[in-house]
């Protein structure tokens, strides 16, 4: 075993060798600044990226547009399912979710029957199931990818945002209105527990280390609720930075990463499954609040474009957001 200064040696070095990420490419793509979730497949080497009424999918290493999934309304989050060469996309605009073709991008089937706003998707490699969070009407819906169908529905309440699986049979979900992670359990389907996150307000983002039992959840208030999987109990409340949506974990090199809206990847160190130490405050670019992590590499992946300044408030619109400008769309790579 380790002397306890070899450990904080060990650290260190950590600390020091993730210290240098910076953006390193820029990948840009055509059309509007309209976005949400990324994903990288690391084996075929391929980015996925929500845009809109479509999914551009790209060259992870180079950025060279390879083709498109299209057409839908309201792309959110996409889920690929290796073993079946099949993609999943949440449309949001009719909810409905888009099955696809991994070798071709041809949509194989719109399967209907969804709650509203589906949102977030993934895939869970133990229960061989797709799982679609319904962003507005709450409930998870479970899709059988062999059969293209929706196998059953888990009826939670709330605003539902980022998904992890432990792998053992356990499903957790974020829950932004009420502040708190949900649990499912992914043999029974049936709703398990709630864990409230508070100081940590929201939560958006969610990732995992399935070794050490933590949850990751990236809150509105510029804190990370760390959470025992097992128990639900929050062990660490780290900042972050400010009106995250994204959050990645890197389990070799024990590196938590969390996307800003306002424009910042923050990068923490997981010093032991309830110490957390910051790494570094990444510069990225306004808007860059989606986040995607390639396993293979250590590099991430943001979408966002240039805005133009917000317009005034008003009595019927307190809070205006900025618009995009149409040709800027791009993807930033961050790594070393």
């Amino acid at each position: 075993m380790k002397s306890i200064p070899a450990l904080l040696l060990a650290v260190a070095a950590i600390s020091a060798s993730a210290s240098d990420l910076k953006v390193i490419a820029h990948y840009p793509i055509p059309g509007d600044v309209r976005y949400d979730y990324l994903r990288v497949d690391p084996d075929m080497r391929r980015l996925y990226v929500s845009h809109a009424t479509k999914v551009d999918v790209l060259d992870v290493d180079t950025g060279a547009v390879i083709g498109e999934v299209a057409p839908m309304k309201g792309v959110h989050g996409i889920a690929l399912v290796p073993g079946l060469k099949r993609g999943f996309i949440t449309s949001g605009g009719d909810s409905t979710v888009v099955m696809f073709d991994l070798s071709t991008l041809k949509v194989l089937k719109v399967i209907t029957g969804f709650g509203m706003k589906p949102d977030a998707i993934e895939f869970d490699p133990e229960t061989q199931r797709v799982y679609v969070a319904n962003g507005q009407s709450g409930g998870v819906s479970v899709i059988d990818p062999a059969k293209g169908e929706i196998a059953a529905t888990v009826p939670i309440a709330g605003k539902l945002e980022g998904m992890a699986f432990d792998g053992r049979g356990r499903l957790f979900v974020n829950t932004e209105d009420k502040s708190m992670i949900q649990v499912i359990d992914t043999h029974s389907l049936k709703a398990l527990a709630s864990w409230p996150i508070a100081p940590v307000e929201g939560g958006t983002g969610l990732a995992i280390d399935p070794a050490h039992h933590r949850l990751f959840s990236a809150g509105g208030n510029g804190k990370l609720a760390v959470v025992d999987s097992d128990t639900g109990a929050l062990v660490a409340t780290p900042e972050i930075g400010p009106d995250p949506d994204g959050d990645a974990f890197d389990s070799s090199a024990g590196l938590i990463f969390s996307s800003s809206m306002m424009g910042t990847l923050s990068v923490l160190h997981e010093d032991s499954p309830d110490a957390y130490s910051a790494v570094q405050t990444v510069p990225t670019a306004f808007g860059a609040r989606t986040i995607a992590l390639d396993a293979k590499t250590g590099r991430v992946f943001m979408a966002t474009g240039k805005f133009n300044p917000a317009p005034a408030p008003s009595a019927d619109n307190p809070h205006p957001r900025r618009s995009g400008e149409p040709g800027t769309f791009e993807v930033l790579v961050v790594g070393r």
